[in-house]
C-alpha cells in the first residue's frame, strides 16, 4: 500500500495559519491534497496534525486523519523524519499494510502529480532510501555575500571573486514538497541527505519557499501567471 502522509501542525509563528490560510482560493494545505489525489499514486491520503480545524479542513478535501499529533512533536524544532516515523507507527498499530510512502509537505502549491509518479518509479526501481525533487539555484552560490550589521559585505567564498560564472560548479537545492521514502527508512528514522538517495530534477518555476508574506504575496502572483 502506498501511502501520502502530509504534516500540518498548528502554530506557525512567520505566517499564523500556515497550513490553512487561503491561497489563491483554497486553504493551502487542499492544494497538496488535490494533486495528491490526482496523481493516483496513494491508496491512503493521511495528515499528521496537532489541530483539529486543520483535520476538517482535510477532510473536506478527501484526506484522512486517524489520530491526531502529540504536542511535543508538534514544535518547529521536530525533524521531519521523527514526524513521519510517528505517524507511520500510528499507522501500522491500526494495521495499515504499508509500503513505500510519501511525506507532502502542506505548503506544496506547485506540486505536479507527474513528478509525484517519477518519484514512486524511482524509489520502486532503484535500491535507495529516498526519492525527493531539486531545482539549481538561480545565481552562482560560489558569488554570496555576507552583510554586516555595518551595512558593509564582504564575500563568502573569495576565492572564486575572479572564477567566471560559467567555470563554477552548479549548485542544486531541496524544492520542499515531497519525499518519497521506503517503510524502513521512515521508521528507522534514517536522516534523509546522509541516507542512499535519488533526486528528480524541477524547472526552477516550480519551487518557490513560502516562510514570509513576501514570499506569499510572489507566490501566488506565480501561480496566477500559470493557471
Amino acid at each position: 500500500m502506498n501511502i501520502a502522509i502530509i504534516p500540518a501542525r498548528s502554530g506557525s509563528k512567520r505566517i499564523p495559519g500556515k497550513n490553512i490560510k487561503e491561497f489563491c482560493g483554497k486553504p493551502m494545505i487542499g492544494w497538496s491534497i488535490l494533486e495528491a489525489i490526482n496523481s493516483e499514486c496513494f491508496d491512503r491520503i493521511i495528515v499528521s496534525t496537532d489541530s483539529h480545524e486543520i483535520a476538517e479542513i482535510a477532510n473536506s478535501f478527501g484526506a484522512e486523519t486517524p489520530f491526531l499529533r502529540p504536542k511535543n512533536i508538534s514544535d518547529d524544532f521536530t525533524p521531519i523524519v521523527e514526524v513521519m516515523k510517528h505517524a507511520t507507527s500510528e499507522l501500522l498499530r491500526l494495521d495499515y499494510n504499508l509500503s513505500n510512502i510519501c511525506c507532502i509537505f502542506a505548503t506544496a502549491p506547485f506540486i505536479k502529480s507527474h513528478y509525484l509518479k517519477s518519484g514512486l518509479n524511482q524509489l520502486i526501481n532503484n535500491n535507495c532510501d529516498y526519492v525527493f525533487p531539486v531545482t539549481s539555484f538561480s545565481y552562482p552560490i560560489q558569488r554570496s555575500l555576507i552583510v554586516n550589521a555595518d551595512n558593509t559585505a564582504q564575500m563568502l567564498y573569495p576565492e572564486f571573486s575572479l572564477t567566471r560564472s560559467q567555470d563554477l560548479l552548479e549548485a542544486w537545492h531541496d524544492a520542499g514538497q515531497f519525499y518519497w521514502g521506503k517503510l524502513e527508512s521512515w521508521i528507522e528514522e534514517r536522516e534523509i541527505l546522509k541516507s542512499n538517495i535519488q533526486i528528480l530534477r524541477l524547472p526552477r518555476k516550480l519551487v518557490q519557499d513560502i516562510d514570509t508574506f513576501e514570499d506569499w504575496e510572489y507566490a501566488e502572483a506565480l501561480f496566477q501567471s500559470m493557471t
